[in-house]
């Protein structure tokens, strides 16, 4: 089953015929706290919607914290209350499609915040979208990747005695348009994925691509994921048909001055 949640859409018309490429304004954000970002996507959304702003892309990583789907069940999250209490590991439900997650440091987290008529898009090829660009970003590490047939998301050994899963998926529409997105493992630190059944699969085998390329002791690098958004953000503009990209990406975008463009983008929107 797609890891897709749908919100009743809206009845109005589009006022214009659809652009098929629209531009895509990318922010590199570095870590951020995942309520934080979590606010500061639904305040995005609703300005897209209300057509106020253009599309977006938010890249960055998040401290340790676990989320569950809307419908997630919270038998897969593993860990004792304690523990996580003892960690620092906030558990969070959202509105996205999905199953459990795993968010920390190491793991490109990407945002897209699409308006997906105007790219004339339905959920399906939306969702191949986000999965092309995570291969994208894999083979240009020296990762190769796949999707798997029935399980949406980024897939190393797909045709090996064990596949493992090196991206994850959950998208929310509403209104017409689609938040949430995906999550790459670049150089996570594997092991906290036992605190959960990643995706609501138990003895599913987590990756990353540190890990596969024999650096499964390299610590977290939020250096890493940056390089890793730089080539996520192009792959997913070629994915969607080529679509321009504006903004500044790693190495050269400061995350505190694209966080300070965001709220004076919402607020100039809003006066």
């Amino acid at each position: 089953m797609e890891q897709v949640a749908v919100a009743t859409p809206s009845a109005e018309p589009l006022d214009r015929a659809p652009d098929p490429f629209p531009p895509i304004e990318c922010h590199w954000l570095g870590r951020v706290p995942y309520r934080d970002a979590w606010d500061l996507q639904k305040r995005l959304a609703a300005a897209r919607a209300d057509g106020r702003i253009g599309d977006q892309l938010l890249l960055l990583e998040h401290p340790p914290v676990l989320t569950l789907g809307r419908q997630a069940a919270e038998s897969h999250v593993l860990a004792p209350p304690a523990l996580l209490e003892a960690r620092g590991i906030d558990l969070v439900r959202v509105e996205r499609g999905g199953e459990v997650t795993y968010h920390g440091p190491g793991q490109l987290v990407a945002y897209p915040i699409l308006r997906l008529a105007d790219r004339g898009l339905l959920l399906r090829p939306y969702v191949r979208a986000l999965e092309a660009a995570m291969i994208a970003t894999c083979a240009a590490a020296g990762v190769q990747a796949a999707r798997r047939d029935g399980h949406p998301g980024c897939w190393v050994d797909v045709d090996g005695r064990v596949a493992r899963k090196i991206g994850a998926l959950g998208i929310r529409v509403e209104r017409g348009v689609a938040y949430h997105g995906i999550a790459l493992n670049v150089d996570v630190a594997l092991a906290d994925f036992e605190l959960i059944d990643p995706c609501g699969m138990p003895g599913l085998v987590s990756a990353s691509i540190a890990g596969e390329l024999g650096r499964a002791d390299e610590p977290p690098s939020t250096q890493a994921v940056a390089g890793a958004a730089g080539q996520f953000a192009p792959a997913l503009a070629a994915a969607l048909g080529g679509a321009p990209l504006d903004g500044v990406l790693p190495p050269h975008a400061d995350p505190a001055d694209e966080r300070a463009a965001l709220e004076r983008l919402l607020a100039a929107q809003a006066a």
